[in-house]
């Protein structure tokens, strides 16, 4: 079974991953993007790439995908640039597997 690549946000964010064949869909609400979302996970898709800028407008509907493994929700900056949610998102799940937090930057 072959699975599909998604991904959600603002058109100026998610328009370029059409170049590599992903499904784009463009979201400016938390109705819109929660309801992307649910069709994307019925519809297997296996990696759903979601802006920053829609994730944190649905904090418990994504933490809710976070602990399954498939599909992989992966949270991208968007064309403004990064609130940091994806990159804590990546350290919390190291410090999940390994016990500690591998990545954090020594003071």
């Amino acid at each position: 079974m072959a699975y599909k690549i998604g991904v959600i946000g603002d058109k100026e964010s998610v328009l370029p991953f059409q170049l590599f064949g992903f499904d784009v869909r463009f979201s400016k609400s938390a109705l819109s993007t929660k309801e992307i979302l649910t069709e994307m996970t019925e519809k297997n898709y296996g990696i759903i790439y979601l802006t920053e800028l829609e994730a944190k407008k649905i904090p418990d509907i994504l933490a809710k995908y976070q602990e399954k493994m498939t599909p992989a929700v992966i949270l991208i900056p968007s064309h403004r640039g990064s609130l940091g949610l994806g990159q804590k998102n990546i350290q919390d799940n190291v410090e999940k597997a390994v016990g500690q937090n591998i990545l954090k930057p020594r003071e």
